[in-house]
Parts: C-alpha cells; sequence; structure tokens
C-alpha cells in the first residue's frame, strides 16, 4: 500500500532517518522517502496506515494524511 504522509515537526534529515527507522522497525520491507522540505513522507509498505502512523507517533513525529491542495503543492513541486 502506498501512503503519502505529513510530518509538520520533521525538520532536518535526522528527523527524516529516525522517521525512517521508525517506519522500518514494524515493516522492515517498507520503502521510505521523507522529506524535510516539504515535510511529507511517502511510504510503501504492507502495513496499514494506522501502524505506521503510530510507528512515526512514538518516534516523536505524529503524523497526519496531508489535505488535497498539499498533495497537489507536492506533487507539481
Amino acid at each position: 500500500m502506498k501512503l503519502q504522509l505529513k510530518a509538520p515537526d520533521m525538520a532536518c534529515s535526522a528527523c527524516a532517518d529516525t522517521i525512517t527507522e521508525a517506519i522500518t522497525s514494524v515493516d522492515s520491507t517498507a520503502q521510505v522517502e521523507a522529506d524535510p522540505k516539504t515535510k511529507m513522507v511517502d511510504v510503501e509498505t504492507q502495513q496499514s496506515e494506522r501502524a505506521i502512523k503510530e510507528a512515526m507517533t512514538e518516534a516523536g513525529y505524529p503524523a497526519s494524511s496531508p489535505s488535497f491542495m498539499q498533495k497537489l503543492k507536492f506533487w507539481s513541486s
């Protein structure tokens, strides 16, 4: 399943690394792209969205699903 999440507290590459580690701790085969500039996290995973969000929250980076306008802005950049 493909997920696109927003992590408002992600500020740097170390934050992105922490998010990636949190996600891969619940799905070792997950593909994660975390971008501190846009604060967006793209995930290809076999886990549920809830499990991924919980892992991110436990790592200190609560996630939300981006709004339609945020998705448009992200994909047009």
